[in-house]
């Protein structure tokens, strides 16, 4: 894999008309009659064990519904390309083999309409059951370079929300230090960070479902890097605070937009990528420790965070640059589905078909068919796809709580909406309780912290503590689908890593007393949380059907956000400059991971080797 990402960026890509809207590839495009040759389980059986791909041709009595919406007959339909094979002695019709009747009309529609649940809605139901028809056609494009290079450029994401969120905890001492503030009240500084985060996780994630993935992907970043480089020349400690919030309003914009735009080019088979995004999570983490041990371990206090904090803008900026002028990001099909902009949306499959260096069967008129419910216009041609207004989106969204009540429709689901929501919120607060100031917790443990040798030991002890993440976010992306009983699968692997996360916070207040193990305990930590956080964010949107699922992640992050605001001010209620005064945080951060371990224990849903609708 490291292979093949390292090559991504080497090798000029096929050329594409820039933009959103992308010609018709006539060379990427073949017959629904050939599909079963270029599909992933045709390609799983050539890479199998089993070098012989047996398909016995059989009479097909069950899809004669295939040719009631084809029009003319005969041995091939123009509009789909689905061929009826003929015998060369006889002239008479043969049967098709098992891979070829998954690709009939009636085949497709059976399969796209298969657990849809009851639809309230025309319209919706033809955009679910389209967008089934897209996700099987992406997974029969499969992973390539387009896909590949999607995972290096939504892991600037994880990479930038990381490294600001550990780059402003690394400035709180030489904050408190320039402008006189406590260091209990320059906690709230952290404050700021995260009600730009609460607004930028509600903002973008509803404006990319209005604007396009496509604006807020690369948004986000700019706004980052702005304000970032912008928090270098704050003279005032009010001014920091307010720079700190803008940029946070950018990162905050990061985790849903990147994770959502990866998951909609995702094929199903590849969907444990989402968990191995994370691995950018613990990268920015030590890039940023790096940096501050290099600024503001040696620097005076007035001038090293400030140094600091343009350099991460500075690369910030950078990873802008690269997803914006460097590489075509392609808008998500989704999006334009959900747009009634069904020809671009087929467009865009092409053109992933096209980077991969693959061949795709979609059409629009493939789409019209096996989607056609039955309501046709007074022409006889299919209803044309309804586009959505802002108004409309921003109400469904929004303003309209029955967004939520299917949430509750069941005792089941509804147990499992409260005990996922639970986690969330028990995770926001009680991760930046104890990462958020960990450098603070770090500093008591030596001797003397004023020196600059603690100092410099404080920001080396950080830089392991953030290359202990790294195997996490890898061992996480391997764990989630594993059969291994109580360890792995999705519900398994977040069991197992809350529990050690609350474990070893409660270690680290109890037999933490000096700087060895409080280094050692803040590994167990970052190993843990890595796999923690990877497999919550991949877990969460397996959890719920595709009507409300939106919606249900929507309000977890939120919770998560608002939780994460509230720590500081509970950190700066309960510390002080002490080290046993520091020690009450952590402390209930570990309680709060154990909660979250209970809530994660009690879920009964299991979505390893599910279907991803």
């Amino acid at each position: 894999m490291l292979r093949t990402i390292s090559t991504l960026f080497l090798d000029p890509p096929p050329p594409l008309p820039p933009g959103v809207v992308i010609n018709t590839i006539d060379n990427v495009l073949i017959p629904l009659s050939e599909a079963h040759l270029h599909s992933h389980s045709y390609r799983s059986r050539l890479t199998s064990t089993d070098d012989t791909v047996e398909d016995t041709p059989k009479d097909d009595d069950d899809n004669n519904d295939d040719d009631d919406d084809l029009e003319g007959g005969g041995d091939r339909d123009e509009g789909t390309g689905m061929l009826l094979r003929r015998s060369s002695s006889s002239g008479e019709l043969l049967g098709m083999t098992a891979a070829e009747r998954e690709y009939t009309i009636g085949s497709l529609r059976r399969e796209v309409r298969a657990g849809g649940g009851k639809r309230t809605a025309a319209g919706r139901g033809e955009y679910e059951m389209k967008s089934r028809l897209v996700n099987k056609a992406i997974q029969d494009i499969g992973m390539g370079r387009y896909n590949w290079q999607l995972f290096v450029l939504c892991g600037f994401g994880w990479f930038a929300d990381n490294l600001w969120m550990q780059g402003i905890a690394l400035t709180l001492p030489s904050l408190s230090a320039e402008f006189g503030v406590s260091e209990a009240d320059i906690r709230y500084t952290t404050s700021s960070l995260f009600i730009g985060l609460c607004l930028g996780s509600f903002v973008w994630g509803i404006g990319s479902d209005i604007i396009g993935r496509r604006i807020a992907f690369n948004a986000t970043l700019l706004i980052t890097s702005l304000f970032g480089i912008a928090s270098a020349w704050a003279p005032t400690w009010p001014a920091v605070c307010l720079t700190y919030a803008a940029l946070g309003f950018g990162v905050g914009g990061n985790l849903p937009v990147d994770g959502a735009l990866f998951l909609e080019f995702l094929p199903d088979a590849s969907s444990s990528l989402l968990t191995l995004l994370s691995v950018w999570w613990p990268i920015g983490q030590l890039f940023s420790s790096i940096a501050a041990w290099f600024f503001i371990a040696h620097w005076p206090v007035d001038e090293g965070w400030r140094c600091f904090v343009f350099s991460i803008g500075v690369i910030t900026f950078g990873m802008f640059v690269t997803r914006f002028f460097i590489f075509d990001l392609l808008e998500s099909p989704k999006f334009l589905l959900s747009q009634g902009r069904q020809e671009e949306a087929v467009k865009v499959v092409h053109g992933i078909a096209f980077r991969n260096g693959r061949k795709t069967w979609l059409t629009e008129e493939l789409l019209d068919v096996v989607a056609d419910d039955g309501h046709r216009g007074s022409t006889g041609h299919l209803r044309q796809p309804r586009r959505l207004s802002t108004l409309a989106i921003v109400r469904s969204h929004l303003l309209s709580t029955s967004r939520l009540k299917p949430l509750f429709a069941t005792r089941r689901l509804g147990a499992t909406t409260c005990l996922i929501w639970l986690t969330w919120a028990t995770i926001g607060m009680g991760y930046p309780l104890f990462n958020a100031f960990l450098p603070q917790y770090l500093s008591h443990s030596s001797p003397d912290s004023s020196s600059s040798s603690s100092s410099s030991s404080v920001y080396t002890s950080i830089i392991l503590y953030s290359l202990t993440g790294i195997p996490g976010s890898v061992l996480a992306y391997h764990l989630v689908d594993s059969p291994l009983p109580f360890l792995g699968g999705r519900k398994g692997t977040l069991a197992t890593s809350t529990l050690v996360s609350a474990v070893g916070l409660f270690a680290f207040v109890r037999w933490g007393r000096n700087e060895v193990l409080r280094v050692v305990f803040s590994c167990v930590e970052a190993f843990s949380q890595n796999i923690m956080y990877g497999v919550l964010y991949a877990y969460t949107p397996e959890i719920f059907p595709a009507p409300v699922r939106g919606s249900a992640v929507g309000v977890a992050s939120f919770l998560n956000r608002v939780m994460g605001l509230l720590a500081p001010v509970v950190a700066a209620r309960m510390g002080s400059d002490g080290e046993k005064g520091n020690d009450g945080p952590v402390m209930v951060a570990g309680v709060l991971i154990l909660a979250a371990f209970g809530a994660v224990v009690g879920l009964r849903v299991e979505t390893r080797g599910g279907q991803r609708l």
